[in-house]
């Protein structure tokens, strides 16, 4: 199944994060090992974008949740189950 937003095709939750918001995640996010003058800038970025465009995070939740919507299966999770717990044997004796 293919799914777009707008007239590009996302293949990954990345994709659409990207496509909703008009910008690279990384931006939002960070990326590894970034200096604290790179984190400064990217974060003073993302400001300046968030200040020309005050409604993006409630259009971002409203695609998002559209998009799982209508894709559930992109994000197709199993439920982990938890080991049985066992009861130790109680220790019978003396401690020396």
């Amino acid at each position: 199944m293919r799914a777009y937003i707008g007239h590009q095709q996302a293949v990954s939750a990345e994709d659409f994060a990207e496509l909703a918001l008009g910008t690279p995640v990384e931006l939002w996010l960070g990326v590894e090992g970034e200096t604290d003058e790179e984190r400064a800038a990217r974060e003073d970025a993302a400001r300046d974008i968030l200040a020309d465009n005050p409604h993006l995070p409630d259009d971002l939740i409203r695609i998002a949740a559209q998009v799982i919507e209508e894709n559930p299966d992109l994000f197709d999770v199993v439920p982990l189950t938890r080991p049985a717990r066992g009861r130790r044997p109680a220790r019978k004796g003396v401690a020396a």
